[in-house]
């Protein structure tokens, strides 16, 4: 009698095959990315990070054809859209796009490695580009030691000649920059400069993560984990009174208060705001944040429903897109009130971070919503991708429109009509701002820009250096600014709370 089989764990599904063995390609791009990254990504962000991904991109491309793994269309899509996302904080120099752009390519860059197309595979494809990391030095160190034990011949002089050009490169280097000091100006841009004892360690922290990070994503692209083996139970399907019952009474729910928004659209806010007794600021803050939580349940609400939806035949199929499309469609115009609301609210007090990100928000939950409702019509296989791309796009547009020139843009003309201008927040934006604020009127301007001459007095690399840093600095170069201490004073007329 043979005995009975256990089936196969969820790890047992999800361990991908032994990598082949390491190339020598994808050992120097290795090599060249820790290089680069201990070279400049020290100084700054900027146009370096790109730099520093690309031998990283070749060694995973060299790890990927040495293990026989073709190009498809979605790995070309990834890919560049994750380059995309590496070019933000060569144009923007405030952080939280930046920190958001970093992110969206880190994920993007690993489902380009891992590939698939369920949501398993998009949502923990990041998560195995981590836990390669260690594999990736194991695999690199391998290969290492078999072409040191092999190829001890050919390696000596490689490690030789290399030794030698690095000798000549800084001795007549040294020498030239001493003989033109045109020279040596263009040497130290392009050159970095350790600015001290501290600097030393830094640069080597850098070049090891520089290594690593390309070893992990070479032996990611060569033996990637097969998440779209992983299969998520279907959940039990429930009968139609009692799936249709909930459903109907939230979709009765939302109709009633779309119905109600109407009215005060039509109607005017003045006569809610004497009914209920709150100010204008309180209506618009006080219902967008409901809203936006109505948003986010209500996509949780989908996803429950349909996995237990009756599926039995033909009748529950129709019921099940007709009942979830009448919702989703109801659920759309409570994203529009909500951005209604928050409008209203910038309106009157003009834009913030804080704003301007939830407004992003409410639009690509909205966008969501549209998503889910045409895979209902045309099947929900390619959602996965789609979420993640419109997430991407979302990410890369936020990005490229910055974020903190828009709002000193909205908050410029916001004091040009009715004199309002909180100065203090204007003051902690970053130098993508620069641009929207020169237009103010002196001794405005002078007051406001005072604050970006010392950040933008440093002497920082090129490559360190984003575009709207060096806008900002032309600016101020074309126009300084000329603070009169008396005239930038606290407490004067510029300070209109923006957080009313």
């Amino acid at each position: 009698m043979r005995p009975p089989t256990t089936p196969p764990g969820w790890f047992d599904e999800v361990k991908g095959a032994a990598p082949a063995a390491v190339g020598t390609v994808t050992l120097w791009a290795a090599l060249a990315a820790g290089l680069i990254a201990g070279l400049v990504l020290a100084d700054g962000l900027g146009i370096n990070l790109l730099l520093a991904t690309l031998p990283a991109a070749a060694a995973a491309w060299g790890a990927a054809r040495r293990a026989g793994r073709g190009v498809r269309p979605w790995t070309v899509v990834w890919a560049a859209a994750g380059l995309a996302l590496l070019t933000v904080p060569a144009l923007r120099d405030a952080g939280w796009p930046v920190f958001l752009a970093l992110a969206g390519a880190f994920a993007l860059g690993a489902l380009a490695l891992n590939g698939g197309r369920s949501w398993t595979a998009v949502l923990l494809a990041p998560l195995g580009l981590c836990a390669a990391a260690v594999d990736g030095v194991a695999w690199g160190l391998r290969g290492v030691k078999a072409r040191a034990a092999g190829t001890s011949g050919r390696l000596g002089p490689v490690l030789r000649g290399t030794g030698a050009a690095v000798v000549l490169l800084v001795v007549f280097g040294a020498l030239f920059a001493g003989a033109d000091a045109a020279f040596a100006d263009l040497l130290g841009n392009l050159v970095p400069e350790l600015e001290g004892p501290a600097d030393g360690p830094l640069r080597l922290v850098t070049f090891v993560l520089g290594v690593v990070g390309a070893l992990a994503a070479a032996r990611t692209a060569a033996a990637p984990i097969p998440w779209d083996r992983t299969r998520i139970p279907a959940g039990r399907p429930r009968g139609r009174t009692e799936w249709t019952l909930p459903l109907v009474v939230l979709t009765v729910l939302f109709a009633a208060f779309n119905a109600v928004q109407l009215a005060v659209l039509f109607g005017g806010y003045d006569a809610v705001l004497r009914k209920t007794g709150l100010t204008y600021s309180e209506y618009a803050r006080q219902g967008f944040w409901q809203l936006l939580v109505v948003t986010v349940l209500f996509l949780v609400v989908v996803v429950v429903a349909a996995r237990t939806a009756p599926r039995s035949g033909p009748r529950d199929r129709a019921l099940v897109r007709g009942v979830l499309g009448v919702l989703c469609a109801l659920a759309l115009v409570v994203v529009a009130s909500a951005v209604r609301r928050m409008d209203m609210y910038v309106d009157a007090y003009g834009l913030t971070r804080l704003r301007i990100s939830v407004f992003a928000m409410e639009f690509w939950l909205g966008l969501v919503i549209v998503l889910v409702m045409a895979a209902g019509v045309w099947g929900a296989r390619w959602l996965p991708r789609a979420v993640a791309a419109s997430a991407a796009v979302g990410v890369l547009a936020f990005g490229l429109m910055s974020p903190d020139a828009v709002i000193a843009e909205h908050n410029v003309q916001r004091y040009t009509a009715d004199g309002k201008l909180d100065r203090t927040y204007l003051e902690g934006l970053s130098v993508d701002a620069v641009p929207a604020l020169d237009r103010l009127e002196e001794p405005l301007r002078s007051c406001l820009l005072a604050e970006y001459t010392d950040e933008l007095d440093d002497d920082t690399p090129w490559y360190a250096t984003s575009w709207s840093e060096q806008e900002a600095r032309e600016i101020l170069d074309e126009r300084p600014v000329e603070p009169d201490p008396s005239a930038c004073r606290t407490g004067d007329r510029w300070e209109d709370d923006l957080y009313e």
